[in-house]
């Protein structure tokens, strides 16, 4: 679980902060659940840098809680797109995934918007995945498209809240990375 991503004092330290997810994409918080990410049978910690091809399937997602009746919602969105020099459509949504039972993971959930690598031609893209609890079971619809999609404004539309936990990891183009720019 990534710990104290409030931003604040000694917690600034955290990927999420340090990279600016907070801020970017949310806002600060403190995570209160356990999130895996899998990919390609490994553990993704906070800040790796991946390439498409390692992409090309959703990660295996697994969530904590308790009680496999709590609902969570996944949200995975490129921070960055079209690209980190001028990312005027960010977020791009590249997977939504609702009524995900506690102790399960996203295979049990309901598929709302199908997954879609991540496609980074140029820079370096920030991709998060962020945890969400749900209000109940069929709560949360999406009707929308992937451009433009905001995090804060979905969530505080299917009153989700602030997110239980998220994961977020670089990617870049198979040939190279082109370099962030601010």
């Amino acid at each position: 679980m990534e710990r104290g991503a409030t931003g604040h004092g000694e917690m600034s330290h955290n990927p999420l902060v340090v990279n600016g997810i907070v801020g970017d994409v949310l806002d600060p918080f403190t995570p209160t659940m356990e999130l895996r990410v899998y990919i390609g049978g490994k553990i993704l910690r906070s800040g790796v840098t991946l390439r498409p091809s390692q992409l090309a399937k959703p990660p295996r997602v697994d969530v904590g809680g308790n009680d496999f009746r709590t609902f969570y919602t996944l949200v995975m969105v490129d921070a960055d797109y079209p690209n980190p020099s001028n990312p005027y459509l960010k977020e791009y949504l590249h997977w939504l995934v609702t009524d995900i039972p506690g102790t399960t993971g996203a295979a049990f959930g309901k598929e709302v918007v199908s997954y879609e690598k991540p496609e980074m031609e140029k820079g370096i893209h920030r991709l998060v995945l962020m945890l969400f609890q749900q209000r109940g079971r069929d709560t949360v619809t999406f009707f929308g498209g992937r451009k433009k999609f905001d995090t804060r404004d979905f969530a505080s539309a299917y009153g989700l809240n602030q997110p239980l936990a998220a994961v977020y990891f670089n990617g870049h183009g198979e040939k190279g990375c082109g370099g962030r720019r601010a």
